[in-house]
């Protein structure tokens, strides 16, 4: 009936936007609210002075022991805490490539070796999805600055690209299977990287990826843009 399609439709829409900042939409029997959250430090949760969370080392921190068993141990407690917080999805890891000493958050990526970073990534990620939350890998892609973040452009090669900044996606994604991934603010050589056709076909096609593709907040561009030139995403 035209009110059921009409119903249908609303639901479809309140897929694509969040009740408030940290939740998505209840949608009846079967689609309840996620609880989504900052991290890769700790679970922030809903911020609570109540309920406070664990902190630990910072992912370049843990780089630095070049232990991927013991980056899956933090990821492992990090997942309890999640389960503790009622924290469905994590948005964590960053895998975005250490350029330069001073962009501001270096602190929340491993390293500016790609390979190194990949390995680590892989092995937080199953930490935390071994204790039932999701991960939210993050930026994609070339999100290395953070002055001008939301319009600036990285320029790279297609080697550089797939070699330097898209590899510790493709690694985690592979081996890890991350349950959701965020788009940077950037452009990539001129296309924002929530509407570049190129990053959704290595994304998509390529590596096979299934999971929930959504942006960084707030960021939206093409409001008219038709769904394979969206990267793919879903939120």
């Amino acid at each position: 009936t035209q009110q059921q399609q009409q119903r249908a439709c609303v639901d479809g829409i309140e897929l694509l936007t969040g009740e408030d900042l940290w939740h998505t939409r209840e949608g009846g029997p079967l689609r309840r609210r996620l609880h989504m959250s900052d991290g890769p430090c700790g679970v922030r949760g809903m911020g609570s002075t109540s309920n406070p969370s664990d902190c630990f080392p910072c992912s370049s921190a843990q780089a630095a022991t070049f232990d991927p068993a013991l980056v899956e141990r933090v990821g492992t407690a990090l997942g309890e805490e999640c389960r503790r917080k009622g924290v469905d999805i994590l948005l964590a890891p960053m895998v975005n490539i250490v350029r330069h000493p001073l962009s501001g958050r270096n602190f929340e990526t491993f390293s500016e070796d790609p390979y190194l970073t990949g390995v680590l990534a892989t092995a937080f990620i199953k930490g935390i999805q071994s204790q039932g939350a999701a991960c939210c890998i993050k930026h994609f892609v070339c999100n290395d600055c953070e002055k001008c973040r939301f319009s600036a452009t990285s320029d790279v090669s297609e080697r550089a690209l797939r070699e330097v900044y898209c590899l510790p996606f493709e690694m985690a994604i592979a081996d890890a299977k991350p349950l959701t991934l965020m788009t940077s603010y950037n452009k990539v050589n001129g296309v924002f990287s929530s509407e570049n056709e190129h990053l959704r076909a290595i994304l998509r096609d390529e590596w096979g990826f299934d999971g929930l593709v959504m942006s960084d907040w707030f960021l939206r561009h093409l409001p008219t843009a038709k769904p394979t030139t969206n990267q793919g995403r879903n939120q």
